[in-house]
């Protein structure tokens, strides 16, 4: 009952260790020629956290990343829009990191190195061969050229660019762009607003992201992730095609230059850059349907969405985490794929939209609308029923509402895990 995953990112590795937890065999294959811990920030919400832990996994999360206090919304002339208290301080029963996507990779990886597995590197699942009703076989291209592989399911955890993606939809193109550009970079710094905050500040045509995503050095500095986003607009055809190419602070550094505000001085954070990268603002329209056959997509792949609300990565996790308590319930079958899609997709696709709207960061945009930014009480500009609707609308779209995360089961319970037979269930 081997469960075939192509790619070895945060998705594809938290699949293979909710597949280990389960005992159900799997074959991981990963394109790249080896495992390097890039990327910048990210962030991991409350009920992607709870079934880290579950994985075992709390400590070294805390080695890794900062356990994230509170999110401040501010306006392009620094005054303070919004605050609201985040994972733990929020009344969720886990915490919520700001950490290195790279970092949180690689723990991943060495976690399943630990438990005996391994991924299988340099190695491109390319296309499905053949698809019955109990076995899917797979094209498997490496520098030793290219093999045949079979298992139970394939699980397209291959990113946005996924080439299985084409199965379910081969005339879809390139990544949608919305025009807007976004250099991230991170800089070893002082921490700013008791060190465990994330920051955004600006509008939606030119924002600004700070958080930070490790924990202090022995000279008290930090790794401060930072993001400058502006929309430079959809005719400049270069800047969506722009993926991971070295930053040229020419682009943005003079929009940003005079941001510098009582609670954080931006541009001298920017001049302390030790890497900075420009990326498109880029998603893909929602799918009609994940599954085919024997094949689904999980994370990315399933449903690329904007970086926005802090929730990708987050979402990946959820996905394998429902996918491994689908096999379960029914076996490594088609009908556990056509069960993690009926509720992973409509949930993860009312989130691709949000985001598409701003997300929680509309409350940015609506105080630029109404004042430009300016403003002594923020009160006279955004009522806090306005503010708290916001920023709840975007909690239900995430399934992050505090009491319900609190009250709702594990998705991979123990019980389950005991009484589970899917040996049994295969060969029914």
């Amino acid at each position: 009952m081997t469960v075939i995953i192509s790619g070895a990112g945060i998705a594809g590795l938290a699949l293979a260790l909710s597949c280990h937890q389960a005992n159900i065999p799997f074959l991981i294959f990963e394109k790249a020629p080896e495992l390097q811990p890039l990327g910048v920030g990210i962030n991991l919400q409350p009920h992607a956290v709870r079934e880290l832990f579950e994985l075992g996994l709390e400590n070294r999360l805390d080695e890794i990343g900062v356990r994230t206090k509170e999110l401040v919304y501010f306006s392009k002339t620094g005054k303070k829009i919004w605050d609201e208290p985040r994972g733990v301080y929020a009344g969720y029963k886990w915490p919520q990191y700001s950490l290195h996507r790279g970092e949180l990779q690689m723990l991943l990886y060495r976690r399943l190195i630990e438990l005996g597995y391994k991924v299988q590197l340099n190695s491109s699942v390319t296309r499905v061969l053949s698809m019955s009703d109990s076995e899917v076989t797979v094209e498997l291209v490496s520098p030793e050229g290219t093999e045949t592989v079979s298992g139970q399911v394939l699980v397209a955890a291959d990113g946005i660019h996924s080439v299985l993606r084409k199965r379910l939809a081969p005339h879809e193109g390139d990544p949608v762009w919305n025009g807007a550009v976004l250099w991230r970079g991170t800089s070893l710094a002082r921490p700013f607003l008791g060190g465990d905050t994330i920051a955004y500040a600006g509008h939606a045509s030119q924002k600004f992201v700070t958080y930070p995503i490790a924990p202090a050095n022995a000279d008290g500095l930090v790794l401060i992730n930072w993001i400058a986003e502006l929309n430079v607009g959809v005719e400049d055809r270069r800047r969506g095609t722009a993926y991971n190419q070295e930053a040229d602070f020419a682009d943005f550094f003079p929009k940003f230059e005079q941001w510098n505000f009582d609670w954080l001085d931006i541009p001298d954070l920017m001049l302390q850059r030790q890497q900075c990268y420009e990326y498109p603002m880029v998603d893909r329209d929602p799918l009609e349907r994940w599954t085919d056959g024997l094949m689904t997509l999980l994370g990315d792949a399933a449903h690329p969405m904007y970086p926005i609300g802090s929730n990708g990565a987050s979402q990946a996790i959820l996905d394998a985490r429902v996918l491994v308590r689908e096999f379960l319930k029914h076996g490594v079958t088609r009908d556990a794929l056509l069960a993690y899609e009926a509720e992973r997709r409509p949930a993860t696709n009312r989130l691709v939209l949000a985001n598409r709207g701003n997300g929680p960061d509309q409350v940015m945009q609506i105080v630029e609308e109404r004042c430009a930014g300016v403003f002594n009480d923020i009160s006279e500009v955004l009522t806090r029923q306005e503010l708290e609707g916001i920023a709840e609308q975007y909690k239900q779209f995430a399934g992050m509402q505090v009491q319900e995360l609190n009250d709702r089961p594990s998705i991979i319970t123990e019980e389950l895990l005991e009484t589970s037979d899917l040996e049994q269930r295969e060969t029914a």
